[in-house]
């Protein structure tokens, strides 16, 4: 007969943390956020870990090529939605790769035969003063010199005056090269009291321009996620049905690390792609698989070669899963038994396996929950989607601005491939809705707030790192009653508008 859990699973609403002991060395500052995205031995460090624990969901409305950019600035990882042709997918994540704050690709470039006339044309143009001078007059030629306001005078200067005659030549500049960082560049900057600093290939072509301006851009993204050329960190979902194409891909374009894309990650479709993956590039290439919700599903996709674990089914906002099929578990359940499941694959075999808590999350406080439960991070949907950098159009409703927000399994989204059924089989109902939800702004300011919230509720915990909140957190349940008791009431608030002002 069909086995049956003697207690229901739980959402996070229906847990609270204790607090512990704090020490004058616990606060906000002293916090560290940094978890391993990919499995590593006992002794070793992971392949890649990401600064906070915050990962975008692999959907239509939330992760695109701008959206990634975004979160890697903050030390978060984005994966890029797969319901699109390939080369659309690759050329994305591509856009991640090449883009680099405060690195500008010159858009005002002269050649040394122009003249002054030319570049006074160009500047009112552009609305640029500093111009490179390159040896084809394009962005990535051979860089000869720079032009700015302080190499001519209008007054003294005839307009025929070849660029070559007062430009600062090459051999007066201070440059940078390809593996100059942006701190780096800024240092430079500061040190040679310059306004701009070029950066050129080993060929002495250009490549960007670094704008003492643009300091800013590095002071205020401290965590950023870089690879190892300092390049922004990328992910990408991939499905089961044409990852041999999909994948080769995304590797050429860039990518960092996949993840299968699928409803429900305890399938032979799953078990194929790790294997060719892994027959294919060995492990070269990080990718998680999901979703699950209970230890036989995290063992078999750990067996399966799976770099992370994605946990969760029908606890998105706009997932329609358990009342569809009846199939799916309490987040807060599910996270806490693939948690013990994975500590106990820990001890047997010396191999950890980052799980990643996918849905469920509705306030601030769920993400420490779910950290605290035993997850290494989380992936969130609704929570990206309402900000400007989501691919979604923003659309005014009555006194409010809201943002489209749809799911995967969706008629909207036709996302079919994510439903693991074999050969060309398609889905016949929805598992997703299409809906909105508040506008919000940008991403820095929502993910700064909502992680100085983990990081002070970490130091209530007395703990300084996710893996010490894991191990020092105590956790209650709590009743129906104590959970309105936790909100306010018995007042009147002067402020009458507040639903939803604590929601993410």
């Amino acid at each position: 007969m069909a086995f049956i859990y003697d207690e229901p699973s739980h959402t996070f609403s229906e847990y609270l943390l204790l607090p512990g002991y704090s020490s004058a060395e616990h606060t906000p500052n002293n916090v560290s956020l940094k978890t391993p995205l990919a499995r590593y031995k006992k002794g070793e460090s992971s392949k890649l870990s990401i600064n906070v624990p915050l990962t975008s969901a692999v959907m239509q409305a939330v992760s695109n090529d701008t959206l990634a950019i975004a979160l890697a600035q903050e030390g978060g990882i984005s994966f890029i939605f797969g319901s699109q042709p390939i080369e659309s997918q690759a050329e994305m994540v591509r856009r991640v790769k090449k883009h680099k704050a405060g690195f500008v690709t010159s858009d005002s470039n002269v050649r040394p035969e122009d003249t002054l006339a030319d570049v006074l044309a160009l500047r009112a143009k552009t609305d640029h003063s500093t111009m490179a001078v390159t040896e084809d007059g394009s962005p990535n030629g051979k860089l000869l010199g720079l032009v700015t306001s302080r190499d001519y005078r209008l007054s003294r200067t005839p307009k025929t005056t070849p660029v070559k005659d007062f430009m600062t030549p090459f051999k007066d500049l201070i440059v940078g090269d390809e593996t100059t960082t942006l701190p780096e560049a800024n240092d430079l900057i500061w040190e040679h009291k310059l306004n701009q600093l070029p950066i050129i290939d080993k060929a002495g072509n250009l490549l960007y321009l670094i704008f003492r301006k643009d300091y800013d851009t590095n002071k205020d993204n401290p965590l950023e996620l870089l690879d190892d050329r300092k390049r922004y960190v990328c992910g990408a979902g991939i499905n089961t049905r044409d990852y041999e194409d999909r994948v080769p891909a995304l590797i050429e374009a860039g990518v960092d690390a996949l993840v299968i894309d699928s409803s429900e990650g305890y399938s032979e479709w799953q078990a194929r792609t790790l294997a060719w993956v892994r027959d294919t590039y060995g492990d070269d290439v990080i990718i998680g698989a999901g979703n699950v919700v209970d230890e036989e599903g995290f063992r078999f996709l750990a067996e399966a070669g799976a770099d992370f674990v994605k946990v969760g089914i029908g606890g998105g906002s706009i997932c329609i899963t358990r009342e569809q099929k009846g199939i799916g578990r309490g987040q807060a359940t599910a996270v806490i038994e693939v948690a013990k499941a994975r500590q106990k694959y820990f001890e047997e075999t010396g191999i950890y396996i980052p799980i990643c808590s996918d849905g469920g999350i509705v306030y601030d406080y769920h993400i420490t929950l779910a950290l605290a439960m035993g997850a290494d991070f989380v992936m969130l949907g609704r929570y990206f989607a309402r900000f400007d950098e989501s691919p979604s159009n923003k659309v005014h409703i009555g006194n409010s601005y809201m943002k489209e927000y749809w799911g995967e399994g969706s008629a909207r989204a036709r996302n079919w491939q994510r439903y693991d059924m074999g050969g060309d089989s398609k889905l016949s109902f929805e598992e997703g809705v299409d809906s909105y939800v508040p506008y919000a702004g940008a991403l820095k300011d929502n993910v700064q707030l909502s992680l100085s919230k983990i990081r002070s509720t970490m130091c209530n915990c007395g703990a300084l790192s996710i893996a010490e909140l894991q191990d020092k957190a105590k956790l209650t349940l709590v009743s129906s009653t104590s959970i309105v008791e936790g909100g306010a009431h018995d007042v009147t608030l002067r402020n009458a508008d507040m639903d939803g002002s604590n929601h993410l």
